[in-house]
């Protein structure tokens, strides 16, 4: 990697809680036996499992170019790094955001991502951050490339109006391979091909 290179500087910064500002969240115990202990402890399951729901959403809605759907899932002032091998987003805002997944997600786009190994801390009653652990293929078959990987996200959250937003997320590429297709690949079903729009 090129010291000139500014993305290759970036991946020599370690993935560390430290690092990307995780800090430990409420502690997954009961303080006593009290009914109002049990009452907290139940809802901080709670909100680790919507948290888990509403990451898993934004993976299926990515690939299936359901936009519509991943507009709910964001605060309207997201924030988005997203820093690979050859690429860097940097964006601001709800509709940013979603312009750009737009022009990627297109009909000539096939998308596999999945994000696993979810690490989430409770902050308080309407915050909270989550790291998760990123595997992906991508198929740009109008420019005939294509990318796999892995990358560690890491995200915080905000509840509004009693639901859990994506208020900030980040990622940075654990490994990525990048190939130019040889030929297409022999696609027997293509969601984005009736789901995706035109490339620009």
């Amino acid at each position: 990697m090129s010291d000139s290179n500014p993305l290759a500087e970036k991946s020599r910064q370690p993935l560390t809680k430290a690092e990307m500002g995780i800090e430990s969240g409420l502690p997954l115990e009961l303080a006593d036996g009290s009914a109002e202990s049990l009452q907290r402890g139940v809802q901080m399951l709670l909100d680790i499992e919507a948290i888990k729901q509403l990451k898993h959403a934004y993976f299926r809605c990515i690939d299936t170019a359901n936009f519509e759907e991943l507009a709910t899932l964001f605060h309207e002032d997201v924030t988005v790094h997203f820093t690979g091998g050859n690429y860097e987003w940097k964006l601001q805002g709800r509709d940013e955001y979603l312009d750009a997944v737009k022009a990627s997600f297109t009909n000539q786009a096939v998308g596999h991502h999945n994000g696993h190994h979810p690490e989430i801390q409770i902050l308080n009653e309407n915050e909270a951050t989550g790291l998760w652990y990123l595997a992906d293929n991508m198929w740009v078959m109008n420019f005939d490339f294509f990318t796999t990987g892995t990358a560690i996200y890491w995200d915080r959250y905000l509840k509004v109006d009693g639901r859990w937003t994506i208020k900030d997320t980040r990622y940075r590429r654990v490994y990525e391979i990048n190939r130019v297709l040889e030929e297409r690949p022999p696609l027997s079903v293509h969601h984005l091909a009736a789901h995706g729009a035109d490339p620009a």
